[in-house]
């Protein structure tokens, strides 16, 4: 997948910009990493919830791409339930 399959129709103005910088971060990994979960997620989130992951999409790319491939620790005002839900969605089967 190259870009959102979300559409913004049904998005409220905070949930689409946030769609949007997930899938424009700069690093193309980074991009299909937060995008697709973003995909699935955004629309659920609760408002706890989206500003943990908008906090995330403020990390440099370099940095969170290192903290989810397991190269460097993640800091614990970064490691919440969003990461966490982030990390296992990408080690579920589907991504085996």
């Amino acid at each position: 997948m190259d870009g959102p399959s979300l559409s913004t129709a049904e998005l409220d103005p905070r949930r689409k910009k946030i769609l949007y910088r997930s899938w424009h971060r700069g690093m193309k990994e980074m991009d299909l990493l937060m995008g697709n979960y973003a995909d699935h997620y955004l629309p659920t989130m609760s408002e706890e919830e989206l500003d943990e992951f908008e906090k995330l999409i403020e990390v440099p790319d370099q940095h969170l791409f290192c903290w989810i491939t397991g190269t460097e620790q993640v800091p614990d005002n970064y490691n919440g339930s969003v990461y966490k839900a982030m990390l296992a969605f990408y080690q579920s089967p589907q991504f085996s």
